[in-house]
């Protein structure tokens, strides 16, 4: 990592069906090998099914489980004097996304059945409704930041 300047930002394109940059990101999380054809049909079929389950755009139905899932704040630790503390931090836009979309897969994979579309579409219906493993995790993140606020004044 070089210690002169920051790497510049990349610009991130949208998908082809949707023109949505969270749903290339998601893409881009699910594929293997650089096997991006694949990862597109597995997102597609997912968002197909959605459609059919509810009778909403699925775009909508996506973009709304997403920030269903987005943390605001996290704890970090901080080493003072010795101690570790777990100090709660908000969060910036693009890493709270970034976990969302971790969450989402990491909870996708967790779920019982064979086809990955259809466990990333029964997660993402369960997150659009408030319910699933990916919104326990945020809301297991937010308890352990509500339960350490006594630590908010090492924030640094």
């Amino acid at each position: 990592m070089s210690r002169k300047n920051r790497a510049p930002k990349r610009i991130i394109l949208t998908d082809t069906k949707y023109k949505s940059e969270q749903i290339l990101k998601l893409m881009n999380s699910i594929m293997y090998d650089g096997k991006k054809t694949i990862a597109e049909k597995i997102v597609y079929e997912a968002l197909d099914k959605l459609q059919s389950k509810s009778k909403e755009e699925p775009i909508k139905i996506f973009n709304t489980a997403i920030n269903n899932i987005k943390p605001t704040i996290e704890v970090r630790s901080r080493r003072v004097g010795g101690a570790t503390y777990q100090v709660p931090v908000e969060i910036k836009y693009k890493r709270s996304q970034a976990l969302a979309i971790r969450w989402l897969i990491a909870a996708s994979k967790k779920r019982k059945g064979k086809i990955m579309s259809d466990k990333i579409s029964f997660e993402l219906f369960d997150a659009y409704q408030g319910k699933g493993f990916a919104i326990k995790k945020k809301e297991d993140t937010h308890r352990m930041a509500e339960s350490n606020k006594a630590f908010a004044h090492f924030r640094w």
